[in-house]
């Protein structure tokens, strides 16, 4: 038996045979045309572009009825990525000026377009070589009369792939997949974003995986932990048979809690709160528990299209989740954009360490017109219901207040043009970099809010890419001077009676959350999935349990010591949660 480890982004536990998919573009030989032909080979290639386009769109739709609209809006930023000039205006030269075929044409241009992004030390830069692929994969394919995509009936059955594009990830859903294991990829790539919003067990970053598993090997995919188990003995088979069943039955009976309040055994009211990318996630947030939205990440209005959203479209999401939610409070990102969220691909220079560069709030600065046109929709929408705007990557007062102002200045623009804003929304910020949660204490003076993003934090405070699999291991939530700081800033938000809550994926764990309780946070926000458990936590716990906890793991050195102390702690009180699982 075998074990792999890659980057799990859509949870669930899959025992199935493996099915290897070459998702690879094709690659054409060249083959020399007449000049008599270059008309030709030219009508070809537009009547190939208007297929794909046609096929997109027809993509595009069973898209929307499968995810929902926003998840959807990855297939409309490949339209216009076929209808970028930039992208496809060299294919046209190269047929007339080489005297190439069409296809051989298409293969080599979005090759090294492919190539391009796919070298590039930016994470999410490289993520779009996917959508190349994608595209140049349906080019070729409706040049060469071959089929584009995943086809046949793969029920139970586990892809396996170098990587996969958007629309096969779609492809391999609808043709009944139960999971998707794939050497590429990274958390935020397009694949990911429809992994989740199909609900498919999901592990992309898999080095080697295409090399170490054939098609009709039996393979486990834990996609809870991003392990992939190749050729499983009958005990760790039956080990995991048991926890699929464990996992089936308490998922049930967490469906029995969503109506419920989540509230301490003592007495104690927690808010357990959702964080989305697209406003069709907020029904999964109300029917899984949550009270309300403690995240909207706003960058994905973005990331699925080739031009910057209007502020038309971006209220009219905005809205939309005001709607959805009907009363229930929602707190709206401002762009998050740069690092590992963002291809820099509209850069003339990429930036050489983008996770230290011009990213996030800093990035709104650069560009103060984008900034005040989101901040006008988010205002506009703040008219409709319970609203509140969080600045992210904020590291001096000096920041706060520079986009405090800016919002200011926005309420006087809209009430020049006849939309005042009689009670403007509450204004907090992140922490999720060292220097503001060590300023916490000043920080609270002039927010209204703190929500510590323990993702940033973590990667900030131990100077570790969780995405970089030589130092992940590194990764730590539970590390001492990041509880430290944490801490700390829960502390100053009580001296300041300030909100607080915290939005990173260790909120979405049962073990970690019932240190959060313990150190004073009342509000957690996590993926939809994860507030069920986390609910079934707190209902489990009275707050001095939870003190205790947070107590002696404050006493303990190291990150290894204090992750087993609160799971042996968390497995006492929500045995269950473990999925039957070892201790290990």
């Amino acid at each position: 038996m075998a074990t792999l480890q890659g980057i799990a982004v859509s949870k669930g536990v899959v025992i199935g045979r493996a099915i290897v998919f070459d998702a690879g573009s094709r690659r054409m030989p060249r083959r020399t045309i007449p000049e008599s032909q270059i008309d030709e080979e030219l009508d070809r290639f537009e009547a190939a572009s208007k297929t794909a386009i046609e096929s997109l769109k027809q993509a595009h739709e069973r898209a929307r009825e499968d995810m929902g609209d926003e998840a959807a809006r990855v297939f409309l930023f490949h339209l216009g990525m076929l209808q970028d000039k930039e992208l496809v205006a060299p294919v046209r030269a190269m047929i007339r000026d080489e005297r190439v075929s069409a296809e051989y044409a298409v293969s080599e241009v979005f090759g090294q377009w492919e190539r391009r992004f796919a070298s590039s030390s930016d994470s999410m830069f490289q993520t779009k070589a996917d959508d190349v692929r994608d595209l140049a994969d349906r080019l070729v394919s409706t040049l060469v009369g071959a089929e584009s995509g995943i086809t046949g009936d793969l029920s139970g059955m586990v892809v396996i792939s170098r990587d996969l594009t958007p629309s096969q990830a779609v492809d391999a859903g609808r043709a009944g997949a139960a999971a998707v294991v794939t050497a590429l990829g990274g958390p935020t790539s397009h694949t990911a974003i429809v992994a989740k919003a199909l609900h498919l067990p999901t592990i992309v970053g898999c080095p080697g995986v295409t090399r170490k598993i054939q098609s009709g090997d039996r393979v486990i995919v834990d996609a809870d932990t991003g392990n992939v188990l190749v050729a499983p003995d009958k005990k760790t088979l039956s080990d995991y048979r048991r926890i699929i069943e464990l996992r089936e039955t308490y998922h049930l009976t967490l469906d029995e809690l969503a109506d419920l309040d989540a509230e301490t055994s003592c007495g104690v009211r927690i808010a357990l709160h959702g964080n989305i990318e697209f406003p069709d996630e907020i029904a999964d947030v109300t029917r899984l528990g949550g009270s309300g939205v403690g995240l909207y990440r706003t960058e994905f209005l973005y990331l699925t299209s080739r031009t910057e959203p209007t502020e038309e479209e971006q209220y009219t999401s905005y809205a939309r989740c005001v709607e959805l939610l009907d009363g229930a409070p929602l707190t709206i990102r401002t762009l998050d954009l740069g690092a590992d969220k963002h291809t820099q691909s509209r850069e003339e220079i990429p930036e050489r360490n983008p996770f230290l560069g011009c990213r996030s709030i800093r990035l709104s600065f650069h560009r103060i017109g984008s900034f005040k046109t989101q901040l006008r929709a988010i205002l506009r929408a703040s008219r409709l219901g319970p609203l509140r705007i969080m600045f992210p990557l904020i590291t001096s007062i000096e920041e706060f207040r520079r986009a405090r102002l800016i919002v200011h200045d926005v309420i006087e623009d809209l009430a020049d043009d006849g939309e005042p804003i009689d009670k403007p929304p509450l204004i907090g910020m992140m922490v999720e970099v060292p220097s503001a949660a060590l300023l916490s204490e000043q920080f609270a003076r002039e927010v209204d809010f703190f929500s510590i993003g323990t993702n940033d934090l973590v990667q900030y405070t131990l100077a570790v890419d969780r995405t970089n699999e030589r130092v992940a291991h590194l990764y730590q939530p539970t590390h001492p001077a990041v509880l430290q700081l944490i801490r700390q800033v829960i502390q100053a938000a009580q001296n300041h009676d300030i909100p607080v809550s915290c939005c990173g994926e260790s909120a979405g764990d049962p073990e970690f959350a019932l240190l959060l309780l313990g150190l004073g946070m009342r509000t957690l926000s996590a993926t939809p999935d994860s507030i069920p458990a986390l609910k079934r936590a707190v209902r489990s716990v009275d707050i001095r349990t939870c003190e205790r906890i947070a107590d002696k793991a404050l006493t303990l050195d190291s990150a290894p010591e204090i992750a087993t102390f609160l799971r042996d702690r968390a497995r006492k009180i929500v045995p269950e949660a473990f999925d039957g699982r070892s201790a290990e």
